[in-house]
């Protein structure tokens, strides 16, 4: 896995629907990792109930300050220790719809914050 480098233009999600997720001019119909500064090429689909803080490795790196976990069309509880990982290490979890997680992620961005997310189709 890598980073697919862009700028932050790039990175911004344009539109998100069940089947697609829209960022720049490329569009993906799979789970997507990305950063202010890129997309994760080769993103690993695990379900979220399982997910593990190494899982998050790669995106926590990049060192974000916040990682906006986007669950689908509906809300699903990623695993306690995943968020207690994360605590520890000073790195905030927000877990939402991917909508709701787009929506947010590009604000973030706007505001020049650190922010990783994973968005679930």
């Amino acid at each position: 896995m890598k980073f697919t480098l862009e700028s932050s233009t790039a990175v911004t999600i344009r539109s998100v629907s069940d089947q697609e997720i829209r960022i720049g001019d490329q569009s993906w119909t799979q789970t997507i990792a990305l950063t202010n500064d890129g997309i994760l090429d080769g993103w690993i689909h695990r379900p979220i109930e399982a997910l593990v803080e190494n899982d998050l490795a790669l995106l926590l790196e990049t060192g974000p300050e916040l990682i906006v976990l986007g669950t689908g069309n509906k809300y699903i509880l990623p695993p306690r220790d995943l968020v207690f990982a994360l605590a520890r290490r000073g790195v905030g979890l927000e877990v939402m719809d991917t909508p709701a997680a787009a929506r947010t992620f590009n604000v973030l961005i706007a505001e020049s914050r650190r922010v990783a997310a994973v968005l679930y189709l």
